[in-house]
């Protein structure tokens, strides 16, 4: 067999093992056979919501192992079809067959990442919360430049986007925004993001050329639907309100419509003044806030799970400094990974979804995953 062939042979193994490990295949079966038994029973329906709950981990278990079953017959044929084509010499035969290990083994990845989104929360919609550190106006101009990286890459798939809170900086850029991610697996994919990110690079705005460094936060956390409850004291809240800023008519501007929360017990912070009325702007804040909580339990438990697991210390590369520098000629290269993107306004855009993927993998497993140079 081809060297190029059995690389996109040994990938695909990779990723079905990996799939294999995370799913643990015989309990898994054993599992969906349990829960078609329950759709079964016509008193699981007396219940709506547990029927929902029983219904969604049905569909998800049983696509998972739907994909990794027709991923293993598919490549089983492809190599039996270019063992069959170098046999009888039939060059064309061999190259279609290869082309179509390539096309599955990007299509095992595809798998593998969705399959790995099977946390409690991985399926919501995510807020997405952008601030900016020190440095002054280069680190507002930072923060934009990030703001708009996750924009374009939500929009690229598929993912529909919403401004809910934005200050912009005094001479350029953004001092914070939250942005509202909402489609399938939204905060799944996005979750490995949350830490500090640091840019490295000559500063347009300094006369005298020099390097400067800059700093900008990104929090992820995922919306909370109604399944998941989550208790909030109203006596442990501070609620102002303010004068929103920026575009918007003279209402928005004239009426004390935006609304910060202040939970006093853990020091979150949330706040919103995108809609026109204090009421929309408090229910929304409300929201981020339900969700900030839920997403502070989700860390707590992953920090204990972490430390009873000595093959799982490392939480993952979204809670470490990632740190790019902008080189002449506009290129923009991530230190960690050496991996260089060659627009500013798109850092790291057209290769975020491999550093999620392998953050993801990390995660899970609990091993380090290489990042290969891009051209």
């Amino acid at each position: 067999m081809r060297a190029e062939a059995q690389a996109h042979v040994d990938q695909i193994n990779a990723a079905l093992a990996l799939l294999r490990r995370f799913l643990d295949w015989d309990r898994a079966l054993r599992r969906l056979d349990e829960l078609n038994n329950r759709v079964e029973d016509p008193n699981l329906w007396n219940d709506a919501k547990q029927a929902q709950e029983v219904m969604r981990e049905r569909r998800r278990l049983d696509e998972a192992i739907t994909a990794t079953r027709t991923i293993e017959r598919d490549l089983a044929d492809n190599i039996e079809l270019i063992e069959m084509a170098e046999a009888e010499g039939d060059a064309a035969m061999a190259d279609d067959a290869a082309a179509a290990l390539a096309q599955l083994a990007d299509r095992a990845e595809q798998d593998k990442v969705k399959a790995l989104l099977a946390g409690e929360a991985d399926a919501n919609d995510t807020y997405i919360e952008i601030n900016s550190g020190a440095g002054g106006t280069e680190s507002n101009d930072w923060a934009s430049m990030l703001q708009r990286m996750y924009q374009r890459w939500a929009e690229r798939h598929g993912l529909k986007v919403e401004l809910i809170d934005q200050h912009s900086g005094e001479q350029a850029g953004i001092k914070s925004a939250t942005l509202l991610l909402k489609g399938e697996n939204a905060y799944g994919y996005a979750k490995t993001e949350s830490g500090v990110h640091r840019l490295v690079r000559i500063s347009p705005y300094d006369s005298s050329a020099r390097r400067h460094t800059s700093f900008a936060s990104v929090w992820v956390y995922p919306v909370v639907d109604e399944n998941i409850d989550i208790e909030i004291n109203e006596s442990e809240l501070r609620i102002d309100t303010y004068r929103a800023s920026g575009a918007g008519g003279q209402h928005i501007n004239t009426t004390d419509s935006a609304v910060r929360i202040t939970h006093l017990p853990t020091g979150i912070v949330v706040q919103c003044q995108n809609q026109r009325s204090q009421h929309k702007n408090r229910a929304e804040a409300f929201n981020q806030l339900r969700a900030r909580l839920y997403e502070a339990e989700l860390q707590k438990r992953e920090a204990e799970a972490n430390a009873t697991a000595a093959a799982k210390t490392d939480i993952g590369w979204g809670h470490q400094i990632r740190s790019y520098v902008l080189q002449p000629y506009q290129l923009v290269k991530d230190l960690r990974t050496g991996v260089t993107s060659t627009a500013p306004s798109d850092v790291l855009d057209g290769d975020l979804d491999r550093f999620m993927a392998a953050a993801l993998s990390q995660r899970v497993t609990g091993e380090t995953v290489e990042v290969e140079d891009v051209d």
